[in-house]
């Protein structure tokens, strides 16, 4: 019998699961595009039908339908099969429970509270009346699956008790707090509060928000957990905290929903609070995700090569409106999430909301400046990040040409600054001259300046860059010389022969024996009608001898200088000696 992987890869071709998300054009047998997984200009990512997988040039990238979606969408592995079995239509069976993970316990946790939430939701109309009193409608209360939690210390805790969890995985899950006295029992998390689910983008819920009630916030039956938990856990909004299923700062509330149309529509709206997201779409925006309950991350990929939130919406399109609460906070959101976006390569524009309002106001309020075409307008009519923030600097100034040229050299320019195209650059420099009557030529020598301060912060970095990429300058030869020897040796009708490579890279040869496949993959996309491989591959050993040498000459210098014994010396220049002679002799070999 076929397993749920077989069944997949049999009804979901690689083209198609790739073609989903990327543009791909026709090259001979394969497909080409430019790799979702990096930045490049030349298309460097191969999709072969054939094979049933896909390999970038640029990056390494590789692999089947499956490491693809793990890496696009930012899952694992069983993330992965949840996504594809739902597009395949193939049931998945249930997990043996003695034979669950950590990870999978914490999500059976998490589902457990969901439906948990839900059905409380259901059962109390006041707070059912108060989300319908705000715009939501039954359908979106459904499809989001909000929740309630009660203003009990332990119902969520007694319930998941009868469901056989321990305190350690309730805990672990963000579910349940200690308290600070150790005599007493475990208390939940979220109490008196309307529950969000927060999914990862395959639909699996993987933390909550929860928005205080209204009415618990003038009070509550609920009693302290301890004498110094003498009431409710402050705040309008509570987050779960990191765990092992969830990353803040690698999800974004409703992106699970939004992704088809963000990639649809090729742009996507940012807002801050799930209600905003929740009426954004009932507008029919549904390319919109929201912040609350995550955090913003300021790089594509973190240290631990998890892809960050903004790095997700970057793959399905790279622009990108904000719409923030029209308050100092939600300006300063805006600037922060515009910055972080600008960096990451995106083009940022700004939605205006009125004085006191926020999208949900926005969309949920009557009148002739509200509801839902007030909420299109806004859209519409959204201004590139640079020009909203020269109109508010220069109505800050009142006038004041000095304080609107401060304005502009400290809040705008580095904006301006961070734009990848120079012409993209000269059209806003001459843009904020000609709203500010500040010359161009000064526009660009502060412009300058700032270049120059923000190259010296970074320079550390980038001659740590170049090191790490001189040092490792001949892994790119090696791999694909084994890749033409893997190649070759599979063949029945060689054009060159693999054992001349292999014995020239057999301290490596194991390193790659892994990456087997890719490599040959590889090989057959550039070199399957090359006329030129035999010429091609005398070139590369040439190149990978010369970088053995450079090694060996390194290592020889070294020694030299922490030598003093005469003769030892000698010898090591007779070495070196050697060692340049044999590199001259590859530069007129060439």
């Amino acid at each position: 019998m076929n397993s749920p992987v077989d069944k997949i890869k049999e009804r979901l071709s690689i083209e198609e699961i790739v073609s989903s998300y990327i543009k791909l054009d026709r090259a001979g047998t394969n497909l080409k595009a430019k790799c979702p997984f990096h930045n490049e200009k030349t298309p460097s990512f191969f999709v072969s039908p054939n094979r049933g997988s896909y390999y970038c040039f640029g990056c390494g990238a590789s692999g089947d339908i499956f490491t693809f979606i793990e890496e696009f969408e930012g899952l694992d592995f069983k993330g992965a099969l949840k996504f594809l079995a739902n597009k395949a239509g193939v049931p998945l069976d249930y997990y043996n429970k003695e034979e669950e993970s950590e990870k999978e316990r914490l999500y059976r946790a998490i589902e457990e509270s969901t439906v948990y939430f839900s059905n409380n939701l259901l059962q109390n109309v006041e707070v059912l009346e108060y989300l319908k009193s705000r715009g939501l409608t039954d359908r979106s209360i459904k499809d989001f699956r909000i929740g309630y939690a009660l203003p009990d210390w332990r119902k969520l805790y007694d319930y998941l008790k009868f469901k056989n969890f321990t305190d350690n995985e309730m805990e672990h899950a963000g579910l349940v707090k200690k308290p600070d006295d150790t005599n007493k029992s475990m208390y939940d998390r979220f109490r008196g509060r309307i529950i969000f689910p927060i999914s990862d983008s395959s639909g699996r819920i993987i933390a909550f928000t929860g928005r205080i009630f209204p009415a618990s916030a003038e009070g509550g039956s609920a009693s302290p957990a301890s004498p110094s938990e003498a009431g409710r856990a402050g705040g309008k909004y509570l987050n779960s905290p990191d765990t092992i299923i969830f990353s803040k700062s690698a999800v974004l509330y409703g992106l699970d929903k939004a992704k088809e149309s963000i990639r649809k529509n090729n742009f996507s709206i940012l807002v801050e609070g799930q209600m905003d997201l929740v009426l954004s779409h009932q507008a029919g925006y549904k390319n919109t995700v929201a912040t609350s309950g995550t955090a913003l991350s300021d790089s594509t990929v973190s240290k631990e090569n998890v892809i960050s939130n903004l790095g997700l919406i970057r793959r399905l399109s790279p622009n990108i409106v904000l719409a923030f609460d029209a308050d100092k906070a939600g300006f300063n959101a805006s600037n922060r999430a515009g910055r972080i976006a600008l960096s990451l390569g995106m083009d940022v524009k700004v939605a205006f909301m009125p004085e006191g309002m926020d999208p949900a106001d926005l969309i949920s309020q009557n009148g002739s400046l509200a509801g839902p075409d007030a909420w299109r307008l806004a859209i519409r009519n959204s201004k590139h990040i640079i020009e909203f923030l020269l109109e508010k600097v220069l109505k800050d100034s009142g006038g004041d040409t000095r304080k609107a040229g401060r304005g502009i050299k400290e809040k705008i320019l580095p904006y301006v600054d961070a734009l990848e195209s120079s012409i993209e650059k000269m059209h806003f420099i001459k843009k904020i001259s000609d709203a500010s009557g500040i010359p161009e030529s000064a526009l660009k020598d502060d412009l300058k300046t700032i270049e120059q301060e923000l190259k010296y912060e970074t320079e550390e970095t980038e001659t740590a860059k170049e090191n790490v990429e001189k040092k490792f300058r001949k892994d790119p030869i090696e791999r694909r010389l084994l890749g033409i020897a893997f190649w070759q040796e599979s063949m029945q009708n060689r054009t060159i022969d693999p054992e001349l490579i292999f014995k020239k890279l057999d301290k490596v040869k194991k390193v790659y024996e892994d990456i087997k496949e890719d490599l040959i993959y590889e090989a057959e996309v550039f070199y399957s009608n090359s006329e030129n491989l035999q010429k091609d591959v005398n070139e590369m050993l040439l190149n990978i001898e010369e970088e053995y040498l450079n090694e060996e000459l390194v290592k020889k210098m070294i020694e030299l200088k922490n030598l003093k014994d005469k003769k030892e010396e000698i010898e090591i220049l007779k070495k070196i000696n050697e060692i340049n002679k044999r590199k001259e002799e590859i530069k007129n070999n060439r």
